[in-house]
């Protein structure tokens, strides 16, 4: 690894920060103790509810540990979409016995507030998605002592990433669950997702940075894979989503590997941006006609996800899941690592025999 990675985690993993409640302290805290990289995850928290989760992290581990951003996002959708999708949600709003949400709660994620509390009282490491911050941030962000990196899903998006000046890139594969960070969302795109070995060769040729692969790693054999591919590290979510310290309701973990669950996709339904999820009832019903408008759609189904998620009813909740969901393990987090590790271990070993027996 790099020395800057190296520094941060004895092992190439990085926890995937998966928010809506999934990257909890106790995962992050777990993960970094286990010598990997553990990260919340910010969004779609306020600044102080992200300050709590710091201050309650570092009561449970002394290791480094990183915290997740979303970027503040244009204005582009139409208000007439929005409404014509939430007319169509009606009858899940009067089957779940909720209102549907205000599509206009905020479009910011409450970035400054948050970018604040990390300078005033800075972590080890700070990621970025939906975007690119600017220069002045990622600089102030390094003299406070905080690695940066920032999501990319092209050779072109790389690119800008290092203009900007960040530590490191972290190359996501169409293959990766929950939401796609793309740096601009353009619906004709929709589907055009580059495979994660591909877009590292790729990302490794467009830019110097260090590269972190994610997308669809189950496996130390496939962690193996990609830092042959040429990245530093690997990001992992789907994987630790299972585990006991995961903050995911239990119907969301036993969807991974429930055999009625047979694939994922990615879809808009439910936040107005694509992201892959495990094929439900809610994502065949309303995902061709969920408009291209994030974060207003993902404010407007918030209550319906809650209130599934309180009944208990896997077919109405958002389930992120990458294409390696079949292999989800439930492991407690530590020994997740500790398996990843000696995998990895055991792939290495693999293939240098096999070059030495050439």
């Amino acid at each position: 690894m790099s020395s800057a990675l190296t520094d941060l985690c004895r092992f190439p993993i990085v926890q995937a920060p998966m928010a809506g409640g999934v990257s909890v302290p106790q995962l992050a805290a777990a993960v970094s103790e286990a010598g990997a990289l553990g990260f919340l995850a910010a969004g779609y928290k306020t600044a102080d509810g992200m300050y709590q989760e710091i201050k309650q992290m570092r009561g449970l581990t002394g290791r480094p540990f990183g915290v997740n951003l979303f970027m503040p996002q244009p204005e582009h959708a139409e208000s007439g979409a929005v409404d014509l999708y939430a007319h169509q949600l009606a009858g899940e709003a009067s089957w779940y016995g909720t209102e549907l949400g205000d599509p206009d709660s905020g479009r910011d994620d409450g970035y400054d507030a948050k970018l604040a509390v990390l300078l005033d009282d800075p972590v080890a490491a700070v990621s970025f998605h939906f975007g690119v911050p600017t220069p002045e941030v990622l600089d102030s962000l390094r003299r406070a002592g905080t690695f940066t990196m920032v999501t990319a899903t092209t050779a072109e998006e790389a690119r800008a990433v290092e203009r900007a000046g960040a530590d490191a890139v972290i190359a996501q594969g169409v293959e990766a669950g929950g939401h796609q960070g793309t740096h601009r969302d353009v619906p004709e795109n929709d589907g055009a997702g580059i495979g994660l070995l591909t877009l590292v060769a790729q990302i490794r040729e467009a830019v110097s940075l260090p590269v972190v692969a994610a997308g669809g790693i189950m496996r130390g054999s496939q962690l193996a894979a990609v830092l042959a591919a040429g990245a530093t590290a690997a990001q992992l979510g789907t994987a630790f989503l299972a585990t006991p310290e995961s903050g995911a309701a239990a119907p969301h973990k036993q969807a991974l590997t429930d055999p009625l669950f047979v694939r994922t996709e990615l879809t808009r339904a439910f936040s107005g941006r694509p992201a892959r999820g495990l094929v439900n009832r809610f994502l065949r019903e309303h995902g061709p006609y969920a408009p291209a408008a994030y974060p207003e759609v993902h404010h407007l189904t918030a209550p319906l996800r809650k209130a599934a998620a309180r009944a208990g009813d896997a077919q109405g909740m958002a389930l992120w899941a990458g294409q390696g969901h079949r292999l989800a393990r439930e492991l407690p987090a530590a020994r997740l690592v500790e398996t990843l590790v000696a995998e990895l271990a055991a792939a290495s070993t693999a293939l240098s025999a096999k070059e030495e027996g050439r």
